[in-house]
Parts: structure tokens; sequence; C-alpha cells
């Protein structure tokens, strides 16, 4: 037994090195292992080693990210396994790690709604410790917005959001802009077809507009006008000068589920038209 943990102190060591890790500092980590494809957001913002961690000025930045599962001799050395939601569905569960320790502990990272990846598996039934999604109640919150006070504080989304009601009057020049727009709506989309049928909303709206002589200009793959990514600042600039509203269309309905649509309207003083599960006023 005493032979065993000197060899593993000697192999643990001898890792760190390679990682350019002092081993002081090595003992100090927290060790996280992405089980399922570094590539799938939002794995992907996690970054290489502690990079994330110190590029976001976070409080606590002796974390380490890798995805070399024979980072260490033993899995049960990690201190927490991450599965991205969209990779883990697929997993059988002889792919999954053995050898579980109380200890460890197992997060399920997503971004994506589960109308579109749903984790619907008896195998996953209390399987995770963790929750790191966009939903206000994940354990970790990832999140496409993120709302600030004027102070620079972040203050929601959330649950109990508390918006101020005493707003300062607007601008004459944002009144100006808002007088100088012609056109009702646009939406920019790629996605097609999608489980909530927005497409079709946005026909039935199209066909009330009609009598009125207005329009949806619909962007993109999926409608008749144009506008490519390569020029977004200038796709962006149009909205902001031309349309009064803006199609802030999510692809499926869930719960907290409202990603940076929305702020394509808010970004460009136009008014956002949502589809979406969400309570908007979080």
């Amino acid at each position: 037994m005493l032979l065993y943990f000197t060899y593993d102190s000697r192999l643990y060591a001898i890792r760190a090195a390679r990682k350019q890790i002092p081993y002081v500092t090595h003992k100090k980590m927290k060790y996280i292992l992405q089980w399922t494809r570094k590539f799938s957001a939002p794995f992907d913002f996690m970054g290489t080693g502690n990079s994330a961690f110190v590029k976001n000025k976070c409080k606590f930045r002796n974390c380490y990210v890798t995805d070399d599962s024979h980072y260490f001799l033993n899995l049960s050395d990690f201190d927490a396994i991450a599965f991205n939601g969209r990779d883990v569905i697929n997993l059988w569960p002889f792919e999954m790690p053995k050898n579980r320790i109380p200890r460890q502990k197992y997060i399920f990272g997503a971004m994506e709604s589960p109308d579109n990846f749903p984790a619907c598996n008896e195998n996953l039934d209390g399987f995770f410790n963790w929750t790191w999604t966009y939903k206000l109640d994940s354990d970790l919150r990832w999140g496409y917005i993120t709302i600030y006070d004027l102070n620079g504080t972040v203050v929601g989304p959330a649950i109990d959001m508390k918006w101020k009601i005493d707003m300062e009057p607007i601008s004459e020049d944002v009144k100006v802009k808002l007088l100088n727009k012609k056109k009702a709506a646009a939406w920019f989309v790629s996605h097609c077809s999608t489980v909530n049928g927005r497409e079709y909303f946005a026909e039935e709206v199209q066909k009330e507009l009609e009598p009125y002589g207005w329009t949806v200009d619909v962007y993109g793959r999926c409608g008749t006008f144009e506008c490519p990514a390569s020029m977004k600042k200038s796709c962006f600039k149009m909205i902001e000068m031309d349309y009064y509203f803006y199609f802030s269309f999510e692809n499926s309905f869930s719960e907290d589920y409202v990603t940076e649509k929305l702020l394509t309207a808010l970004d460009n003083y136009a008014v956002p038209v949502v589809y979406g599960a969400a309570n908007y006023s979080r």
C-alpha cells in the first residue's frame, strides 16, 4: 500500500510538471475534467487550464480544466467531471466514468433548450450533483444575457428581478431616431424549421399586416431579404434606422430560455416581439 502511494505521488508530480504547474500549486488546484467534447458550447467557454478563470477575473482561479481523461492515474482524482448536455444523451452507460466517489461532483452543463436536446434517460436520474445551465435556478448559471445596474453591478436575470420604475425621459436624439423609422418589423433567421413552429407564427403576423400595407422583412436563408453575417454591424444599423419592431423568436419553448436575440432588438432601438416560454420580466 505504501509503495503504491509513493508511486502515485511521483506520477502526479510528473504530470504536474508536464503541464507546467508548480507542485505546491498543483496540490491546491481543483481539477475539472470535460468528459464530453470541449468544442461544443458551453464547454468552449471553459478554456484550457485556468485561462478562462483568469480572463473573467473570477474570485477563485485555482481551477484547472482539461479534456484529458488520462491526466491522472485514476478518474477519482478529479474534483469534478462535467458533461455537455448536447452529448451526454448519446452516451451509453458503459461510456460513463467508472468508480465514482462521494466527494467528486458531476456537473450537467447545457446552453440549449431541452426541447431540442432532451436528456430523458433513466440512467441520468440522480446522476448529476450540480447543473450549469441558463435556468435561473441552476446551481451554476450560464447566461446569454447579463443585466447590470448603472453602477456596473450584476442584478439579473433573476427570479425576483427588480426593475427601475422611475425611468429618465428619452433624449431628443432618440426621439428623432424613432420618428425617422419607416418599416414595421425585421427578422434575421437561418434556422427555418423549428420545434415550436415560430415560422408559422411569423406567417400569421405577415397576413395580419398585409391589409395595412406593412410587412415583416425576413432576412437570411429563410426569407427573401439578404444581410450576411459578415456585415453584422451594418445589418444592425439597418434595424436601428428603419424598423420599429424586431422578431426575437426562440427556436423552442423552455422555461428561462432567452437568448441574445432579445438584445438584437434592445441594442438597436427596436421593440422586441418575443416568442418563447420564459417569463420575460425576469
